[in-house]
């Protein structure tokens, strides 16, 4: 995630280096009529081109995913660490690498560019993105604040561009199989769901431990649920550099639907497990078992008299455990090239930026009640 190695002064400058190894190859303009909207000829094969914004942790995934996609190319490669230009340039040296992103965003060589920074700075490329008629793929969470998410929603509407969020887990074999078990009725009403998500580290300097791993269910959450939290609960606090590193997050969803998050830098062991119950039955997902990720129990309560505090009869069901086959697939990969399939064929993808948006409105939220010490915060 780290894209600045060095202060930020001069984020935009502009430079006379546009690709001229690229613009031999690749067409040279994006507004001759006979074209696609991906600059393509007719009858060719469409391609959608990449520039990609850092370089850092998670950025040489992006680049190595596009690459493997047919119907994608990554041109250039933009990052202000020269140890991460270098990593670039030894792994891919047919890209253009450069410290400027200027580059990346003027070219018309360019269909699409991927955001793989620090939150802060997302909003800033994004909008420059959109504004050079470029689609965009955001690394999670959008932005850093509702409004700047809803200006780049608009604009991007405004320039029929597609925007899509990086909630990558939406795309992993675990949640697809949940969801159709949730489609299906298989768990019955549900009541809760109930995740931690902890670890040791890696501390950021930018963001608190909120901003950083709570997003992950917060998308989940969001897709499966099919509803809006009307209130949020947080609680946290600092120990280490300023940014909270432990907090506890409650969602309450209509129709009794409750949510809890535990989301910790300072665990010392690694936790991704999830507990989603119903009425009918309830599943435990292990995210770092590498072969039973989830386990569907059928077991539950059924309350037999409701006459009465003192004469409920409670019945408690315990039957078969099982784990239903999860399909293996890189969730990044199928995200990406989900991605380039919405750009070509004009579609809009389920994670774009107003999903992006309602992740964001509950991290305010949750920040809201955070600094109040754990207040109600209602969406």
């Amino acid at each position: 995630m780290q894209y600045f190695s060095a202060p930020t002064e001069g984020l935009f400058v502009t430079t006379p280096r546009l690709f001229p190894r690229i613009r031999n190859d690749m067409i040279t303009s994006l507004a001759k009529p006979q074209k696609s909207h991906t600059g393509q000829e007719p009858g060719s094969q469409a391609v959608v081109k990449f520039g990609v914004i850092g370089y850092g942790y998670w950025g040489p995934n992006v680049v190595r995913n596009l690459n493997q996609l047919e119907e994608a190319k990554v041109l250039a490669v933009c990052d202000k660490s020269q140890q991460s230009r270098r990593r670039v340039q030894k792994a891919y040296p047919q890209l253009e690498v450069t410290s400027d992103p200027q580059e990346l965003l003027s070219s018309t060589d360019i269909d699409a560019i991927a955001v793989v920074t620090p939150v802060w700075t997302h909003y800033e490329l994004a909008k420059a993105a959109l504004e050079h008629g470029k689609h965009i793929f955001v690394e999670k969470p959008f932005t850093s604040n509702t409004a700047q998410a809803e200006e780049l929603i608009d604009l991007a509407a405004k320039k029929n561009l597609k925007i899509m969020v990086d909630h990558t887990f939406l795309f992993t074999g675990a949640v697809k199989k949940i969801s159709q078990l949730l489609e299906e009725g298989t768990l019955g009403k549900l009541y809760y769901y109930d995740s931690t998500r902890v670890n040791l580290g890696l501390f950021q300097h930018d963001v608190n431990v909120i901003w950083d791993l709570a997003p992950h269910d917060l998308s989940i959450m969001d897709h499966l649920i099919h509803e809006t939290p009307e209130a949020i609960v947080a609680t946290g606090q600092t120990h280490l550099n300023g940014f909270e590193d432990v907090a506890f997050i409650t969602l309450y969803f209509p129709d009794k639907i409750i949510a809890h998050l535990n989301v910790n830098w300072l665990s010392p062991v690694k936790v991704r497990t999830t507990l989603i119950g119903g009425e009918k039955k309830m599943l435990v997902w292990n995210d770092l078992e590498a072969d039973e990720k989830i386990k569907v129990y059928d077991k539950g309560v059924h309350v037999t008299n409701r006459e009465g505090l003192y004469n409920l009869l409670v019945n408690y069901r315990s039957g078969d455990m099982w784990a239903p086959q999860i399909e293996q697939v890189e969730a990044l990969h199928r995200e990406l090239a989900y991605f380039v399939d919405c750009i070509i064929k004009d579609k809009t993808p389920m994670n774009d930026g107003q999903a992006g948006l309602r992740v964001v409105k509950m991290l305010e939220a949750a920040s809201e009640s955070l600094r109040q010490r754990g207040a109600l915060v209602y969406l």
